[in-house]
This record gives structure tokens, C-alpha cells and sequence, in this order.
């Protein structure tokens, strides 16, 4: 295993579709901030994230499904990061990339107005409340989406658990953010209209809890006005 997994750290530098910044501190912005669609991937096409996106399984569909968007997908965890971007190559996908950094870093690499969206895929519910500040729907970094979003731009949020679905729906209420869709049920409900490939995209994990017969929750929600 641990052989493997230098092997796929060596394998991952060498990856065209693979960003992985060296760390400086302060952070400086980087040299593709407000330039990813022309710069890296060479269109002029909308750009999504992922953020915690894992192994990719999600941007690589979202990417299969939709080739005038663009999709980065963004985690912390090389490894993780290896398989989706060695996928995309072996299929030839031009409109998805991945970058290694922490989400917190996110306004030093994407620019005001750069983002079309984001999707935020079984992210680690960060269950202890003095951790609560690092959940991914947390005011925080909600103000950190608002500076990167374009305006009516969705956010999406996939989870098994019922704390941080509950969490997110009160910090939109607080906030003033405008809901467009829930369920507590996203496998158990015909009747809402869902964004386009929610149902059909599952992750590794997602798969898993719906094995256990879990209930799937789902959001999708946009920011208020006066954060972007």
C-alpha cells in the first residue's frame, strides 16, 4: 500500500490536469486567478467546482454529461486526487481538472465572478460544534463563495447527515439566502424538479449509504445579493 501510494504521488506531478500549488505563507494569489477557462483549459466556457471532491467520481460525471462547462475539482488529499485525474486522462476529458489545496484558500486561486457554481459532495460534517466554523456551508465560507460566485449562481449540497442538512438550512434562513429546492429523501421523492444528473451521479460513499438504506438529503440554494 505504501508503495503504491508513492508511486501515485510521483505519478500525480507529472499530471497536466493536476494543480498543486507549493505552499507559501502568506498565500499569494495564483497566476491563473480570474484566467482558468482561457488559461488552463482554453475556452471560454462557465467554470464549476467541486469542493472535497474526493476521488472525482462527481466532477468526472458532471464533466461527461455537460462538455461547454468546466469542472475543478478541489481536495487536500493527493492520493484522492490521483485517481479522478488519471480517469480523465485515460477518457480524454479536456473540461476537468483538479487542484490540490485546502477549500479555505479558495480566494487566492479563483477571482470575482469566476465561479458558475459549486457543488459540495458528502463533505466532512465536522461534528464537534467548535469545528462547526469549518463546515463547508458555514457563514465563513459562504462569505468566501460570495466573492468568487457570479450572481443567482447555485450552490448544491449532497449529504447523509441530518446535522449539518439541519445546520445549512438555518444558516440560509439566518442569512437570508434564497433556497430553490430540499429533501430530506433525494431517492424517496418523485415530485421535486432536481437539478439535471442529481439522482444519476452518485459517489463512492453515496453508494455505500444507500446500500445501508440511508436517506440521501439534497439542497440547492443561492447566495443573497448583497454577499457578491
Amino acid at each position: 500500500m505504501a508503495k503504491n501510494k508513492l508511486t501515485r504521488f510521483r505519478e500525480i506531478n507529472s499530471f497536466p490536469n493536476v494543480i498543486q500549488p507549493h505552499d507559501k505563507y502568506p498565500v499569494p494569489d495564483y497566476f491563473l486567478k480570474g484566467k482558468w477557462a482561457g488559461g488552463h483549459f482554453g475556452n471560454s466556457f462557465p467554470v464549476i467546482l467541486e469542493l472535497g471532491c474526493g476521488k472525482g467520481e462527481y466532477a468526472l460525471e458532471l464533466a461527461r454529461n455537460n462538455p461547454q462547462k468546466n469542472f475543478i475539482g478541489i481536495d487536500i488529499k493527493g492520493e484522492r486526487l490521483w485517481r479522478g485525474a488519471k480517469t480523465a486522462m485515460e477518457e480524454g476529458l479536456p473540461n476537468v481538472a483538479f487542484l490540490r489545496i485546502q477549500a479555505e484558500r479558495i480566494n487566492h486561486f479563483f477571482a470575482p465572478g469566476e465561479v458558475s457554481g459549486i457543488w459540495l459532495t458528502f463533505p466532512d460534517p465536522q461534528p464537534r460544534k467548535p469545528r462547526q466554523r469549518k463546515r463547508l456551508t458555514s457563514p465563513a465560507f459562504l462569505e468566501r463563495y460570495g466573492k468568487i460566485l457570479t450572481r443567482k449562481s447555485p450552490i448544491h449540497l449532497k449529504t447523509d447527515n441530518r446535522d449539518l442538512f439541519e445546520y445549512t438550512l438555518q444558516v440560509i434562513r439566518q442569512n437570508k439566502h434564497r433556497l430553490l429546492v430540499h429533501t430530506y429523501n433525494l431517492y424517496g421523492e418523485e415530485s421535486q424538479i432536481y437539478e439535471p444528473l442529481v439522482k444519476e451521479i452518485q459517489t463512492y460513499y453515496e453508494k455505500i449509504y444507500l446500500a445501508q438504506d440511508l436517506p440521501i438529503h439534497y439542497l440547492k440554494f443561492v447566495l443573497n445579493p448583497e454577499m457578491i
